[in-house]
């Protein structure tokens, strides 16, 4: 596999087998073709977290960024086989070669990414690798967002390999928006030699202060031995607790220099997954342990008396294995209609007569209305971030007063400690993961048939204020969400998995109202950080992911526009998406501010746009435009029938507003319901 190896030392190789579920590396026999492979989650830290070369800030970070529960876990404990092995089957390896040997390790199977000098010989380990399928963009910022979207579609880790400078900074945006919404990243990055390190070279920056505040941890390898436990731990630290970005620099000697003798003695530890001890440290235990089964049991007890309770659910729900499950069950045993917020839209069934659709500023009418009369709301995996409470003073005003009372409350179910209470102070907290909190809160309730007037309630809002499109006249142009309306339709005729991106404006809004959602992980958008650029290169990762589905870009022109080249590389790697691209033109999200606050003055919030079928088909993609509104149908279903990477452009009414709206200082009920408003608004 690497031509350098002597005969001698190839003879007496060994292959890497992870013994620990975090890839820890032990030995087996040259015979064996390939590692096992590893499903779910790591159950226990790395025993291998090296800190001879950790500094004091990286040590901090760590403590910082990961979970509490996990630091609280010892590395040596009972039931645990212990030996001390030197890492024979890395002697004679290059730091790039064991790079990759630990990457097979943890079954990294894709890696995106774009090379540099000081990654070399990183890239020239996987050269013509039978183990990896690498996907080279137009830009690394594509590469971390295709990480993105192979991460949200596969549970897995998203795999970024780049050099160093530009080839790191170029990644902060992905860094970002993986942090703020919980998407699981191992960036690799070269960086310059260590001798070189503080004295301006060729593209060195300080990588540990530039992407300290956009991982959840990163850190410099200075020595080739520690190159097993960082990368191992980064693998670890990117899944645990809430799911992010973390980050390893490889300077360039230290990847170009071969190991001649291991780190001794090197302390293996194999952990069995079935031990208690050992199992995944999501819960607490003695007591903190106790206090949580109080908060769980506090928790039943209101839901049991409560009459008008809401559910609002988010991510979390599905970064959680087996939510989906467990929201289902909740909500059918206690009889809780469900609300999700964009991120977690895809963790309840909206054709669920319990379904609320989506809450927040650009929710359902029913959704907000819901939340905001509710005497006992459950937060499930969600954050109280401002795009879905509304200005946080005036939220759930009925389940406040009702927690005064002690007849219900703000209850939040929730796997970072940082996120609780951090917004809005709730009256029941259970720390940990989604599921694990629910499975032990199901057995406690009383199964409930019927809440016949809370669901009367609810279903009178939702006649009352039904979704529909909000064009504000006469048509010249195709309706935007016409267009949305007719996909989801006719993809739902279609026997395989949909997934739908997005890029970040007006159309990602009414992408998560007017297409139905059934499915979990149907999604995948920009939440947090609300990147523009996003949707192309994260149905790109998707597609990698989930070969056998159907993925569709719906996206905006001037979002597009920031990712437009990476049409090449879906060309080039021939990866079958769809692109919907609504034109109006303008930034519509931003436009809509202007309208409202800025009367009507358009700063630069209008574009001239390229002809994107010209653009597609130059780059190798074939596409056609929509333009008259009796071809809707027909052209959608030529973009779903396309063999290979395709593009429709349509042309569609410009200065279309996002309705419902809750604008800035208003409460959640508080919502702008059609054009009209907007003008009473502004006085």
């Amino acid at each position: 596999m690497y031509p350098r190896l002597t005969k001698a030392l190839r003879a007496e190789a060994l292959i890497l087998k992870p013994c620990h579920p975090c890839g820890v590396m032990g030995l087996r026999s040259k015979t064996s073709k390939q590692p096992p492979r590893i499903s779910g989650q790591f159950s226990a830290p790395c025993p291998l977290f090296s800190t001879a070369t950790q500094t004091g800030k990286e040590s901090l970070r760590a403590a910082k960024y990961c979970d509490p529960l996990l630091n609280s876990v010892n590395l040596i404990g009972p039931n645990v086989h212990r030996k001390d092995i030197p890492h024979r089957s890395l002697v004679g390896l290059t730091g790039g070669e064991i790079v990759c040997e630990i990457l097979r390790s943890q079954n990294v199977d894709t890696i995106f990414g774009y090379p540099g000098g000081a990654i070399l010989p990183v890239f020239d380990a996987i050269h013509d690798s039978p183990h990896f399928n690498f996907i080279l963009p137009r830009h690394e910022q594509g590469a971390g967002h295709m990480a993105q979207g192979y991460a949200r579609t596969s549970k897995r880790p998203g795999v970024v390999l780049t050099t160093s400078g530009p080839g790191t900074t170029n990644l902060i945006t992905p860094l970002q928006d993986a942090l703020k919404d919980g998407t699981p990243l191992v960036v690799l990055t070269g960086e310059v030699s260590t001798h070189a390190m503080g004295t301006d070279a060729f593209q060195e920056a300080d990588v540990i202060g530039i992407t300290g505040p956009c991982t959840k941890w990163n850190t410099v390898v200075r020595d080739i031995r520690d190159i097993p436990a960082r990368l191992n731990d980064a693998f670890r630290i990117a899944i645990s607790g809430r799911q992010g970005p973390v980050l390893v620099a490889l300077p360039k000697d230290v990847t170009s220099a071969v190991l001649e003798v291991p780190k001794t003695p090197v302390s293996i530890v194999s952990y069995h997954r079935d031990s208690s001890e050992w199992n995944i440290p999501n819960t607490p235990s003695g007591p903190c342990a106790a206090d949580r089964l109080a908060n769980i049991t506090r928790c039943a007890a209101l839901i049991n008396k409560s009459q008008n309770l809401v559910i609002y659910a988010g991510n979390g729900v599905l970064s959680s294995e087996g939510g989906r499950a467990a929201l289902a069950q909740l909500a059918e045993t206690a009889c809780i209609p469900v609300a999700t917020t964009l991120l977690g839209i895809g963790c309840f069934d909206e054709q669920d007569p319990k379904s609320l659709g989506m809450l927040g500023i650009h929710g359902t009418a029913c959704a907000n209305k819901a939340v905001q009369q509710a005497d006992l709301i459950i937060a499930l995996g969600a954050r109280f971030d401002d795009r879905a409470i509304g200005d946080s003073n005036q939220f759930a005003p009925v389940a406040r007063a009702a927690g005064k009372d002690g007849r219900g409350g703000i209850i939040h179910f929730e796997i970072h400690r940082p996120h609780i209470n951090k917004v809005i102070q709730c009256d029941i907290t259970v720390h940990g993961d989604v599921m694990t909190g629910l499975a032990e809160l199901l057995p406690l309730l009383k199964g409930v048939r019927n809440r016949p007037e809370w669901l009367g309630q609810i279903s009178n809002w939702k006649s009352a204020f039904p979704v529909k499109p909000a064009t504000p006249r006469q048509l010249t142009r195709i309706s935007p969400e016409l267009v949305i309306l007719r996909l989801s339709e006719l993809t739902a005729r279609i026997r395989k998995r949909i997934i739908v991106t997005t890029g970040v404006g007006s159309h990602q809004m009414w992408a998560a109202q007017f297409f139905h959602w059934t499915d979990d992980r149907s999604l995948i958008t920009s939440g947090g950080a609300g990147t523009m650029g996003f949707g192309l290169p994260a149905a790109m990762g998707a597609k990698v992911a989930q070969p056998s589905a159907l993925v569709i870009d719906i996206d905006g022109d001037a979002s597009l526009s920031m990712s437009l080249h990476e049409m090449a590389t879906a060309a080039e790697f021939g990866i079958d998406i769809k692109i919907l691209v609504l034109n109006n033109e303008e930034q519509g999200m931003v436009t809509q501010l202007q309208d409202l606050d800025y009367e009507k003055r358009y700063s630069h919030t209008h574009q001239r746009n390229p002809n994107f079928v010209h653009v597609a088909t130059g780059m190798g993609i074939k596409a056609q435009r929509l333009d008259v509104v009796s071809e809707i149908e027909e052209k959608l279903q030529w973009l779903i029938d396309s063999e290979g990477p395709a593009l429709l452009e349509v042309r569609v009414e410009d200065k279309v507003p996002v309705l419902p709206w809750v604008i800035p200082g208003k409460a959640l009920d508080e919502m702008i319901m059609d054009v009209v408003q907007i003008g009473a608004a502004k006085e």
